[in-house]
């Protein structure tokens, strides 16, 4: 794929710093968007329904002499079952683990109750570690209405710093960027300079695939299926061989998810294909298969291969 990473240019001398940073905040607040735009390449599935990051991704950011290692937290919200009790706890321990904290929040949705809980929580969670606001989407409101926003955001928690973002346009994006990597300690980079995140290729392919089953499914069936990649095969011609496997939770999910004469996984499993060579900038061979388990948000299985821990669900 193209690399087109968001860098500083890079500092002639000085110390290199490297740290993790979380970013937290509602579901939908634009966690993934921003990821992506700071990293530079799409490391994190990014769609118009709520709840879709489910562990923490890392992706690794280089500003300068700065290595800026994003976890983005599963979005924040009031957990109904053993899977977002799990997600909500990721979420909490990407804070507490991190060297810096940003928290997300929309401009034209404001000061909600989902976002006075998180205030609320931060004192314990967060204690001692700096703490950013970034009030995102802001070409949806008017100018006073973001100074108010920001004022009564400041009023209600002492923020480090404040900025007004757009992750889908970018705007006021460089600046978070070098303000985090200031920030950060000094130490050596974590990763290699060349890497953007430190998922194993298999965990991306297959949320890259559940991305395209989020987009094309309705209602409940996105959070009701998972998927994992049961195997991966280097052909000698260079390209790869991918066999997924996607949970479903009823045989009613897997009917509408194969679709009339499997139209419907033809079409997710070629979306997912071309993501995925353009990901890996060589040719993928993708084969899916959808299988019944009812009770898979009970299997602690299937919450290791989604990087989250299974007693956390408790």
């Amino acid at each position: 794929m193209t690399d087109e990473r968001n860098q500083a240019a890079p500092a002639a001398e000085g110390p290199t710093r490297a740290g993790f940073v979380a970013l937290i905040g509602e579901p939908n607040a634009g966690k993934s968007t921003l990821l992506n735009k700071m990293v530079g390449a799409k490391v994190s599935i990014v769609t118009h329904k709520v709840q879709t990051t489910r562990a923490r991704i890392r992706g690794v950011c280089m500003a300068g002499r700065a290595q800026i290692v994003f976890v983005d937290t599963p979005g924040l919200f009031k957990p109904r079952r053993r899977l977002d009790r799990a997600m909500v706890a990721a979420a909490w321990g990407g804070a507490a683990d991190a060297d810096l904290v940003v928290l997300l929040i929309e401009a034209h949705r404001g000061l909600t109750e989902g976002v006075q809980r998180i205030l609320d929580a931060l004192a314990e969670r967060a204690a001692g570690r700096p703490v950013a606001l970034a009030i995102n989407k802001i070409d949806r409101v008017k100018a006073e209405t973001l100074l108010a926003l920001a004022e009564k955001m400041n009023a209600a928690y002492p923020f480090t710093r404040t900025f007004m973002i757009s992750a889908e346009r970018g705007h006021g994006v460089d600046a978070l960027r070098d303000w985090l990597a200031g920030e950060l300690p000094e130490g050596p980079w974590l990763y290699p300079e060349d890497q953007i995140a430190d998922l194993p290729m298999r965990m991306i392919a297959a949320e890259i695939t559940r991305e395209k089953l989020t987009l094309r499914m309705h209602e409940e069936i996105p959070y009701q299926l998972t998927v994992e990649t049961e195997q991966w095969t280097e052909r000698e011609d260079g390209s790869a061989r991918i066999d997924q496997v996607i949970y479903v939770a009823r045989e009613g999910h897997k009917g509408i998810l194969l679709g009339k004469g499997g139209e419907t996984i033809k079409g997710i499993s070629t979306a997912a294909r071309v993501e995925l060579a353009e990901f890996m900038g060589r040719p993928v061979h993708l084969f899916l298969q959808v299988k019944v388990r009812p009770n898979w948000l009970d299997e602690a299985e299937r919450y290791s291969e989604m990087g989250l821990d299974f007693k956390d669900g408790n």
